[in-house]
């Protein structure tokens, strides 16, 4: 039975491949990801996790395999592109502009928007993190590297979209912050905004996800629900190429 547009994953990754040069990284992979829903991308270092966010978010240009956006073929198209249709890509490293004030590097995030509906929306991305809210007026390089992270999670809120990929939203943040940053991504999924989160704390990413993938040398080697029974270990082995099964 055919699939209606109304039942169509907000995101289809399928059979992706991509690399840098004439090195490959991404093999063939398939994922997809509904609307309102968190999806986590695990995998040890070199999986090809953010190679995969890029090729999603066209910061890397696929070598084969497709990705659909919203219905819409976005393969190659482009960041701008996929910016315009409603994904925003918050890539690793908290990349912020230091000599801007906190305001200005989220005016710059909303920079094509109408000048009302910008103001309107900095002040909703804010209002997700109290801690940045209070020092608007302050440079980027002041924040502590949490603070930066939030701001950079900010930043990708600004144009509302209606999927947010972050990749290693956790990286260099204590653990109250991580689980801060994770409420917010709780919060944004209650509100209808789909997540596609790269992690490597596999146990908190799980308790916040509907679903998880796992990556190891460029394929999806275990594709299961977040709350599956004694998913942790599984994944574990999975990465260690060995064959795993859902219990009985």
């Amino acid at each position: 039975m055919p699939i209606s547009a109304a039942d169509a994953p907000l995101l289809s990754v399928r059979n992706l491949a991509a690399g840098y040069g004439k090195v490959g990284i991404l093999g063939g992979v398939d994922l997809h990801v509904a609307a309102g829903e968190i999806v986590v991308v695990l995998g040890p270092n070199g999986a090809g996790k953010t190679t995969l966010l890029r090729a999603i978010s066209g910061l890397v240009p696929p070598s084969g395999g497709s990705v659909t956006f919203a219905g819409r073929d976005i393969t190659g198209a482009g960041p701008r592109a996929a910016v315009r249709a409603g994904l925003a890509h918050v890539i690793e490293g908290h990349r912020v502009f230091t000599g801007l004030s906190v305001t200005d590097n989220l005016l710059l995030a909303g920079w094509d928007l109408p000048r009302a509906d910008r103001t309107a929306r900095i002040e909703a991305a804010l209002a997700q993190f109290p801690e940045i809210a209070a020092k608007r007026n302050d440079k980027g390089g002041a924040l502590s590297g949490g603070q930066q992270q939030m701001l950079a999670v900010a930043q990708g809120l600004v144009s509302r979209p209606r999927l947010l990929m972050l990749d290693e939203p956790s990286a260099g943040l204590s653990p109250v912050l991580v689980d801060r940053v994770l409420t917010v991504l709780a919060d944004l999924r209650r509100e209808g905004t789909a997540v596609l989160l790269v992690e490597q704390l596999i146990e908190k990413a799980l308790a916040v996800a509907d679903r998880a993938y796992a990556l190891a040398q460029g394929r999806v080697v275990l594709a299961e629900p977040a709350r599956a029974i004694g998913l942790p270990q599984r994944l574990e082995a999975a990465y260690m190429g060995e064959t795993v099964s859902r219990p009985g």
